[in-house]
């Protein structure tokens, strides 16, 4: 069973939005950082956003900061990332992750939880 499950991607034109989320199935990841990752074709994945176990954002990469905001509701064992003003650069494969730490952090390797992804295309 898949920890987590993404959805939201799709096709979109360059300027236009996205809101993606990720909901955990089978337990809650009330007490884990959380965060975003990409994978471009051709390219190591890599994060663009992290939160903490209460939702405060704790990493964001310069490629997304001002487009993008990452947000936790902890309620509903959700994550939501909401891309503004995408770029073609910005498609990629999209995957929510769980750390087993408190604050999300841009390493791939301190995640233990993923989700199989979601395609984003942004076309030009």
């Amino acid at each position: 069973q898949v920890p987590l499950v993404e959805s939201g991607g799709g096709l979109v034109q360059t300027g236009g939005s996205l809101r993606l989320s990720c909901v955990a199935s089978g337990r809650t990841f009330n007490n884990n950082g959380m965060g975003w990752f990409r994978r471009a074709p051709g390219k190591d994945r890599e994060c663009v956003a992290a939160v903490n176990t209460i939702g405060v954002a704790t990493y964001y990469s310069d490629s997304v900061k001002g487009r993008f905001t990452i947000s936790k509701d902890i309620a509903r064992n959700t994550l939501s990332l909401q891309m503004n003003n995408l770029k073609p650069e910005d498609t990629a494969v999209y995957y929510c992750a769980a750390t087993r730490w408190s604050s999300g952090t841009w390493r791939t390797d301190d995640y233990d939880y993923w989700g199989q992804g979601t395609q984003v295309t942004v076309s030009s």
